[in-house]
């Protein structure tokens, strides 16, 4: 255990609950916006930038010229669209403070790492009390491409001083979380089953763990690292 420097989670799904927010906001957007899509298709991106997202879809319809104002029109209804959601109702995961504080006694820094754009992850740290928990909150505007790329986690190793994947654990609830924790090269790469995915959907990619969710993790991390 004395090798882990560093836990970095995933939000939605891994410390908050995951009441279908995100695929309910998307799926607004784009219906309002006359792009079709499939809510399957929509959850399987699940984890990735959400401007990326919306991208996907529209280029199935849009012709180049028309792109960039059908994604930001798009961008902008989904984001209005979420925040009235997460306005009414952000609830951690239950256990989640308890595995903060664990790692705040044993001298483990955290991170968060999310496809969510600044405003909503700022949002969700505010309405939780968790501003002050984490060393960094990195989002997917934080760097030029997001998940399944590895850059948001190198960005908050980056953040907390830690050079060594070796002393990294990263925490998710979506296929995206665990290619870009594979990509990474961590040490820790662990799925949770507390978002929109099952054991099945996530036992398919590469990962070191899977388990109920991040309450646990301190077993898990005593018994395993």
């Amino acid at each position: 255990m004395s090798a882990i420097k560093l836990l970095i989670f995933d939000m939605a799904g891994t410390i908050i609950e995951d009441h279908g927010e995100v695929v309910s906001a998307f799926s607004a957007a784009l219906e309002r916006n006359g792009i079709p899509f499939s809510k399957e298709e929509v959850k399987r991106r699940m984890g990735a930038s959400k401007r990326e997202v919306i991208r996907h879809f529209a280029e199935q319809v849009g012709t180049s010229a028309q792109l960039g104002d059908m994604v930001e029109n798009t961008y902008r209804s989904f984001r209005a669209e979420l925040e009235r959601l997460y306005e009414e109702r952000i609830r951690p995961i239950e256990g989640a403070a308890a595995t903060f504080q664990w790692c705040r006694d044993h001298g483990i820094q955290m991170a968060t790492t999310t496809g969510f754009y600044r405003e909503i992850a700022n949002l969700i740290l505010g309405k939780t009390c968790w501003k002050d928990v984490f060393t960094a909150n990195i989002s997917s505007t934080d760097v030029r491409l997001g998940r399944p790329a590895p850059y948001m986690i190198f960005r908050a190793m980056e953040a907390c001083g830690v050079q060594k994947v070796q002393e990294v654990i990263n925490v998710g609830d979506t296929p995206l979380d665990l290619q870009s924790a594979d990509n990474a090269g961590v040490r820790g790469n662990i799925g949770v089953l507390s978002g929109s995915y099952d054991r099945q959907g996530l036992e398919r990619e590469q990962h070191t763990h899977l388990i109920g969710s991040v309450a646990e993790l301190p077993t898990l991390i005593e018994c395993e690292y």
